[in-house]
């Protein structure tokens, strides 16, 4: 049975405002409808959802604050809890669950940030339940800024392997030109290569310079399409926008996934610097070297290193000749205590299990 296709849709704040003062409840409602319709023909998917900081303005009566970071974290506590709230009321009208997940891109770089999330949004999109993504706006600094939850966005279609990024805005998609300044101009329904002239239609260059709007989608689409994810830009109001899109209907633009995902994790795996060695008996050799095992701690005779939880680590066959390279789902004083053990022991000897996996075999590359 093939696993379920993994489909992030992220939805800007004037997609859920309809550009007003005010979160638009009957968007909303349409949009989570739409959310539905796709889960229920069978695919996991998760919301990146800004809003937090709309909602609390709207919840303190649009106050004429500054745009300090300070005000803006103020309003970002007040409005969180509403917007998820809002949420749950809306899925809970299908009889779905959702889930809050709050992030920062410091999250998402620290190795044993990275898996624990990952292992979370997995989890819970294997339980069907929907998770309601946004930026930890209440202790971020920086990462508050117009479309930084694009970049999120990107991030976590690389965090859980997604197949299809979607973000949803108050424009059609990438256009040859500035629509607003130019009538000539036309939208471009298919991007190949993010190159120098696609940055440039967007207003700025590959270097990153320029903010908000267009830029940091095609930033989201670079990320992804490097991670083995298709993105999709395309507008909020077009009628069934998000189930659309996830059938094939040509929306917006579509911007080509440039490798696979096993091609990126191979990639990142292999240029990873490896904090330490696993020695492994022959059977577990054996079984590596056909391809598609996982490696078990029943497996691992020896260790060398010190690491945590998420470190790559070396596999080396009984003769000390590397076989493998993966990350691993426990820490060197863990791995210390599992030698040997089999996996339904995992829980009796630490007092806690990540899983029955040392390596889990789409985290390892043979060599």
């Amino acid at each position: 049975m093939a696993e379920p296709r993994r489909i992030i849709v992220k939805l800007g704040t004037s997609v859920l405002t309809g550009g007003t003062r005010r979160l638009d409840r009957r968007r909303i409602l349409e949009i989570v409808r739409q959310a539905v319709q796709v889960h229920d023909e069978g695919a996991w998917i998760a919301l990146v959802s800004s809003g937090a900081i709309a909602a609390g303005r709207e919840a303190l009566n649009n106050p004429a604050f500054d745009r300090s970071v300070p005000a803006r974290q103020m309003l970002a506590a007040v409005g969180q809890g509403r917007l998820i709230q809002l949420y749950s009321e809306m899925f809970g009208l299908f009889d779905i669950r959702v889930a809050q997940v709050l992030l920062t891109r410091g999250d998402l770089t620290h190795r044993t940030g990275y898996l624990n999330a990952r292992d979370t949004l997995l989890t819970l999109l294997a339980h069907r339940i929907v998770p309601i993504i946004n930026e930890n706006d209440t202790v971020a600094t920086e990462e508050i800024k117009v479309g930084d939850n694009d970049n999120l966005s990107a991030l976590v279609a690389n965090l859980i392997d997604a197949d299809l990024l979607v973000l949803l805005t108050d424009q059609l998609g990438l256009y040859s030109a500035d629509p607003r300044t130019d009538p000539t101009a036309e939208l471009i329904h298919r991007v190949e290569v993010i190159d120098e002239g696609i940055w440039a239609r967007a207003g700025g260059t590959s270097t990153g310079l320029g903010t908000g709007g267009m830029i940091t989608k095609l930033q989201a689409a670079q990320l992804a399409g490097h991670s083995g994810a298709a993105t999709v830009i395309a507008s909020g109001d077009l009628p069934n926008a998000i189930p659309r899109v996830v059938a094939g209907e040509s929306l917006g633009t579509y911007f080509a996934p440039q490798t696979t995902h096993l091609e990126s994790r191979k990639r990142w795996l292999l240029s990873e610097k490896a904090h330490g060695a696993l020695k492994v008996d022959q059977g577990a050799a054996d079984r590596l070297a056909n391809g598609g095992a996982s490696l078990l701690p029943v497996g691992v005779t020896a260790l060398t290193g010190k690491f945590e939880r998420g470190a790559v680590v070396r596999v080396h066959a009984p003769d000390g000749k590397p076989i493998a390279v993966g990350m691993t789902n426990y820490g060197s004083a863990e791995v210390r205590q599992l030698l040997g053990v089999r996996s339904s022991r995992i829980a009796s000897v630490l007092g806690y299990t990540f899983g029955d996996e040392v390596i889990h075999r789409d985290n390892l590359v043979v060599l």
